[in-house]
């Protein structure tokens, strides 16, 4: 039987996307801002974009990111999914599994993660902000 723990909220906020054909498209991250009750923490440096190939109404999303915790760690973590395109009218969601790496002892824990998460995509005219939930899968 699945369980799944709280392990966090992010917020993470999208450039307008670039349009690279074919249905790919690369949205700069310019911000994300984490927090649980086991780590806190921000975007580190500006190495971060999430990648989007559209096939008809389904959105694969591929992101990368590198986070530094309010107490100096640093924490890679990717994540891919999907965005169903189809049903705009109840909001645009993703459905992503999110890992993590980081050699520092204090997280050596998120090593052994895998996680799930559901993002509510909020699109303006300056980019998406997108509001996860992330979970420990157990």
């Amino acid at each position: 039987m699945l369980e799944l723990i709280p392990l966090c909220t992010a917020v993470v906020d999208v450039a307008p996307p670039h349009a690279v054909g074919g249905g790919r498209s690369v949205g700069d991250i310019r911000s994300v801002s984490l927090e649980g009750e086991r780590m806190k923490a921000t975007l580190a440096g500006a190495a971060a974009a999430d990648w989007m190939t559209v096939s008809g109404a389904i959105g694969t999303i591929d992101v990368r990111m590198t986070l530094r915790t309010d107490d100096g760690a640093l924490i890679y973590v990717t994540y891919g999914g999907r965005l169903n395109l189809a049903d705009r009218a109840n909001g645009l969601h993703a459905l992503v599994a999110p890992v993590f790496e980081t050699g520092d002892e204090r997280y050596a824990w998120l090593n052994a993660v895998q996680a799930v998460g559901k993002g509510r995509l909020t699109p303006g005219p300056d980019g998406t902000r997108i509001d996860y939930e992330f979970y420990e899968v157990r």
